[in-house]
Formats: structure tokens, sequence, C-alpha cells
């Protein structure tokens, strides 16, 4: 059978410590505080926010979204980017 999550289970799950590292870049990170501070209503005006091209952008912002980071909706002809973590606590084991 399935094995149920506990509610204590983590909700997310990297492949490594290089993989965590690499989500959570500088960059990475001032792109969140981004969302989260200007609440910019599609990919492109964030891109506009931050200098950085759209099409790398939005990968980032799916690779971020499928994290469970940044929510990514529809908006008519936009996609619209929403900040869904404010902290990422991490359980590292050693053994």
């Amino acid at each position: 059978g399935k094995r149920k999550r506990s509610p204590n289970d983590p909700k997310v799950w990297f492949e490594s410590v290089r993989s965590l590292a690499q989500i959570m870049s500088d960059e990475n990170r001032q792109l969140m505080r981004t969302i989260r501070d200007q609440r910019p209503e599609s990919i492109r005006e964030l891109a506009q926010l931050t200098g950085r091209r759209s099409n790398n952008l939005s990968r980032t912002l799916k690779t971020l979204e499928a994290h469970g980071l940044v929510q990514l909706t529809r908006k008519n002809r936009a996609v619209k980017p929403k900040l869904r973590a404010r902290a990422l606590c991490v359980e590292l084991r050693i053994a």
C-alpha cells in the first residue's frame, strides 16, 4: 500500500544539497523578494523590475513553482507570479 504523509513530513524534497543551493541562490532569493515586495502582475513586469530576460525568468519561476516557493497564475494572457513561501526550513540528515 501507499504510505500516508503525516503533517510533519516535508512538503518539498531536494535531490541534493547542491540542488537546494542552486534553487536558493542569492539571485533567486532576490527574485522572490521582488515578487513579495513589488507584486508584479506579469512575468513581463517582473522582468522589467529585475532586468532579467522573460524567457530565462520563466524557466526559473517554473522551477521555483515546482518546489512550492512560487505560484504562477494565468490571468488573461499574462502569467502572474506570487510568492507562496516566506521561509524555508531545512532538515539535513548526516547519516
